[in-house]
């Protein structure tokens, strides 16, 4: 017995010839985490598939779903950082949010070939903050980020019934090509300059800072209060600075685990042929 058969029957990974290949691609992308996780996922639902990162370049993103509509048995592709946008570009159909947004960040391939593409970071965000039991209906939201996943959690976000929502992002032409997007709800989003939680219900850290331990705190906790619901992005460190900061306040939180958790549910659910993921 190979130590990769080995790995994969510990796993209770189904490997053979008739397993669907699904390539996680990113720059970089030894960081990924879902792999294992979003193959188990799919298996436990009988579908003989499994998920294998691939590090491609930003350049050669294109290039490589030139390749892979070429391989019969590649019936999906996720994206992660940098590659959301690009792919989008290649998907010759979307779903209407990822249509509206401009991204997507899993695709199947449909039965003609082409690849249909779907953006689920704001609903795996949004998704856990119903679930934890806040109202999200006529409160007030604080987002910090206006990135490829920030622009998903703000769509979710409005969807949701939030009656205002306040963007902090340090990049004003970012914030223009969000406000854009959501043109639609133009009445209720609107450019903070800081990110001060005061008078918010619901504030949510879709930026990168707090990864490294060097990063300053994304939101001024010092004035977080114990009534606000407190939502982070980042999956590693578990408890960001922000988070300690608004469980010391006494804030409900959610941290980034949960949304990577349901990330992966509605992907699976999408790239195994459900289009009301």
């Amino acid at each position: 017995m190979t130590n990769a058969t080995a790995a994969a029957q510990t796993l209770n990974i189904q490997l053979d010839g008739a397993t669907q290949v699904i390539p996680i691609i990113g720059s970089p992308i030894a960081q990924v985490r879902s792999p294992a996780g979003m193959t188990q996922e799919m298996q436990s639902h009988g579908y003989n598939a499994i998920i294998v990162p691939f590090h491609v370049q930003p350049a050669d993103c294109k290039g490589f779903f030139d390749t892979a509509s070429k391989m019969g048995n590649v019936s999906g592709v996720i994206v992660t950082v940098p590659h959301k946008v690009m792919a989008s570009g290649v998907c010759a159909r979307l779903t209407e949010r990822a249509q509206l947004l401009g991204a997507v960040n899993v695709s199947r391939r449909d039965s003609d070939g082409t690849w249909y593409g779907d953006m689920c970071d704001g609903a795996a965000m949004v998704g856990p903050i119903l679930a934890n039991g806040c109202e999200l209906n006529g409160k007030k939201a604080l987002l910090v980020g206006a990135g490829g996943a920030g622009i998903a959690i703000a769509h979710s976000l409005l969807l949701s019934g939030v009656a205002e929502l306040a963007v902090c992002e340090l990049d004003g032409a970012r914030f223009e090509v969000m406000a854009q997007r959501l043109s639609a709800w133009s009445d209720r989003i609107r450019r903070a300059e800081r990110a001060d939680p005061s008078g918010f219900d619901v504030i949510v850290n879709a930026s990168p800072c707090g990864m490294r331990d060097t990063d300053p705190v994304p939101v001024e906790v010092d004035k977080l209060e114990p009534h606000m619901y407190v939502a982070e992005i980042i999956t590693k460190p578990v408890i960001t600075k922000l988070l300690q900061a608004a469980a010391e306040t006494g804030c409900r939180t959610q941290n980034g685990g949960d949304m990577f958790i349901e990330a992966q549910r509605l992907m699976a659910r999408f790239l195994m042929g459900a289009d009301d993921a």
